[in-house]
């Protein structure tokens, strides 16, 4: 740990290092409502996809590094000990936010992108069941989806389940020249919803947006349809989609994007769900 007396958390500012940690990082979550533990498996900054939004810096496409699973375990412990036993909320988190909402596998890149990642889930339901906390604090995975054909992904998912965890699926836009401006992606969407069928077969799923204006110009009444269509599309044919989290960029993108990216109005957003919900949606903005 750093010598240097650790600053307050807020929402705009999620360091990964802020902890003196590799794996784990406390944040206040605008969608938790509170604290969250993060849990991250990119380390290294690779990713797969390149989100025009992304704070991450120094981003990069490459595989996940190998994990330490003993370390991440006992760096979870520590930051656990330090939550529920110690002064941590005291020392660092603003009053209306200190509750322990989830754990959340996030981080600089893509969770499931690491061949490790069942075994990491499992390593955090150990520490969940040493204290006994399945059930009562959430275990969240923060996916854009990629990898949910693999065996061990699946796997991963299953023991998420049994935490009586679950996703968010990450779908910015539902056009594959939407993804690839966004997401910098090839991954189709007719992809991206197979693997949204695997998601939800195995855990609770919602769906998670960041709505943005690119150039000043926020998305279209036809994308704005188009999204709107495939959720109900996709629940009409078995994929059990519990709900979709709106949100916008709170902390500044770190892509070359940066400068064209603004916030999109709150009315905008509303409407946005307000549609989502006459469709039958529960949508949920922040």
């Amino acid at each position: 740990m750093s010598s240097s007396k650790p600053r307050p958390l807020t929402t705009r500012d999620h360091d990964r290092d802020a902890s003196g940690m590799t794996y784990v990082y406390p944040v206040v979550s605008r969608r938790a409502g509170g604290v969250s533990i993060g849990i991250n498996l990119n380390p290294n900054n690779a990713c797969n996809f390149r989100c025009i939004y992304c704070q991450v810096p120094q981003l990069w496409r490459g595989p996940a590094p190998p994990l330490d699973l003993d370390q991440l375990e006992a760096e979870l412990r520590r930051m656990l000990a330090d939550i529920l036993d110690g002064d941590f909320m005291r020392r660092r988190v603003p009053e209306p936010s200190r509750q322990l909402k989830d754990i959340a596998f996030s981080g600089n890149g893509e969770p499931t992108a690491s061949r490790q990642f069942a075994l990491a889930v499992n390593r955090v339901g150990s520490v969940l069941r040493e204290r006994d906390l399945v059930g009562s604090l959430d275990v969240v995975l923060i996916t854009n989806g990629s990898f949910m054909h693999r065996a061990e992904v699946q796997a991963g998912l299953e023991e998420l389940s049994r935490l009586e965890g679950q996703i968010w699926f990450k779908i910015d836009a539902v056009t594959d020249e939407g993804r690839r401006r966004i997401n910098d992606t090839t991954v189709t969407i007719a992809r991206a919803r197979q693997h949204l069928a695997e998601a939800s077969r195995r855990c609770r799923t919602r769906l998670q947006t960041c709505l943005f204006t690119l150039d000043g110009v926020g998305p279209s009444d036809a994308e704005r349809a188009a999204f709107v269509q495939f959720v109900v599309e996709a629940r009409r044919d078995g994929i059990a989609i519990e709900s979709v989290l709106l949100y916008g960029p709170e902390r500044p993108s770190l892509q070359p994007e940066a400068p064209r990216i603004g916030k999109l109005s709150p009315d905008a957003m509303q409407a946005f769900a307000a549609a989502l919900g006459r469709a039958g949606v529960a949508a949920t903005v922040h």
